[in-house]
């Protein structure tokens, strides 16, 4: 369990000319989490408190090993444990002595391996060594966990010339019930969200969506619930494939989600999987270069379908949709299964234009808004 430490010195504010910045707690006890190597900064530690609520919900609902990558208090990917195609092991170099740790944070990272370039690692379970070895091999800022096997410490703290950050925390601790804020000087306070996100989450079904499907929604749900709004999230086989944050416009984030979850897709196409670079290619190197090729074929009249060789996935959104050209966009990017919040004047349309274009609709009634 982390140790009594009250306050934390943070190396700068949100920007490095913020100079004093520091942690603690309101009533003045032991903080949650404790620092084993390296020195947070304010972004640091806000991906490190964000993805551990993310990945303690999901492993919660799922009953499995739950990983997220944070950048800027947002997830780039998140996954729980399970299966590590060709692709996956091809782009982090992995052997097949995976746990499932190690294969949820393979199966986050993977979801977008360009934007997890120096992220915070989240992990619902401790970290065991062989996902010490896989976070020694990407660029990343730090990990935060509930624990560490022995040596696990003296691997990490090896990277980033010793300045790797690690974090324990107390996975018993619960926050108070009111969340507070100071904004301009004013304080906000709020009740803290009491919804419990699991099966029984997913209310009015239209259509017919799949038992993947639906676990998936589960995922998804906790996934924007985590994610600046507004937000959505493309779910497939428990791992997120593509997440549109912070946009303006809702169906802007539906277009974002849906062009990064083609890219996934098409990185498993035969031609693209067969690519080689020379010996000693940088492993981000390596994502990007596949990554530009992609693009140039989506660029390149869509060639080949970025719908190829893949179940659809599951589209989920932080609130409901406004208006229909959201399922017609996500309609374009593989989607079998849309869960909103529902209530909008134009739900009718919503949900005529899912039923026009094959896909499941599951209503739940929630507004999952991260600001």
């Amino acid at each position: 369990m982390p140790g009594d430490q009250r306050s934390v010195r943070l190396k700068y504010g949100l920007n490095p000319q913020q100079e004093h910045a520091t942690a603690t707690m309101p009533d003045g006890g032991p903080l949650p989490l404790s620092v084993l190597n390296g020195t947070p900064s304010v972004v640091n530690l806000l991906d490190a408190l964000q993805g551990w609520q993310l990945v303690r919900e999901a492993d919660r609902a799922l009953g499995l090993a739950a990983a997220a990558s944070m950048k800027h208090v947002s997830p780039a990917g998140a996954a729980v444990a399970g299966e590590v195609d060709a692709v996956t092991r091809a782009t982090f170099a992995l052997d097949d002595g995976l746990s499932e740790p190690a294969t949820a944070y393979a199966r986050a990272r993977d979801c977008d391996p360009r934007s997890s370039y120096g992220d915070m690692a989240a992990l619902s379970r401790p970290v065991d060594m062989a996902t010490a070895r896989l976070l020694a091999r990407v660029v990343s800022d730090g990990v935060v966990a509930p624990g560490y096997e022995p040596g696990v410490v003296e691997v990490l703290a090896r990277k980033k010339r010793g300045a790797y950050l690690v974090l324990r925390v107390d996975p018993a601790y619960e926050p108070a019930g009111r969340q507070v804020r100071d904004v301009f000087g004013v304080r906000i306070v709020q009740d803290a969200d009491p919804v419990a996100i699991d099966a029984r989450s997913l209310g009015e079904r239209f259509g017919e969506p799949t038992d993947r499907h639906l676990r998936d929604a589960v995922l998804g749900l906790i996934v924007v619930r985590y994610t600046q709004s507004n937000s959505v999230a493309c779910v497939q086989d428990g791992r997120t494939i593509g997440i549109g944050a912070g946009q303006q416009s809702r169906v802007d984030c539906v277009r974002l989600a849906g062009e990064k979850a083609d890219r996934w897709r098409l990185r498993r196409h035969p031609r693209v999987a067969a690519v080689r670079f020379p010996d000693g290619t940088p492993l981000q190197d390596r994502v990007n270069g596949v990554l530009r090729l992609v693009e140039d074929r989506l660029a390149a009249a869509r060639e080949p379908d970025p719908s190829w060789g893949s179940p659809s996935c599951t589209l989920v959104s932080d609130a409901y949709l406004p208006f229909r050209d959201n399922v017609d966009v996500a309609a374009r990017h593989g989607v079998g299964c849309i869960v909103e919040g529902g209530g909008s004047r134009r739900s009718g349309e919503v949900e005529a234009a899912c039923e026009e274009h094959g896909i499941a609709l599951v209503r739940t009634g929630l507004r999952l808004f991260c600001h």
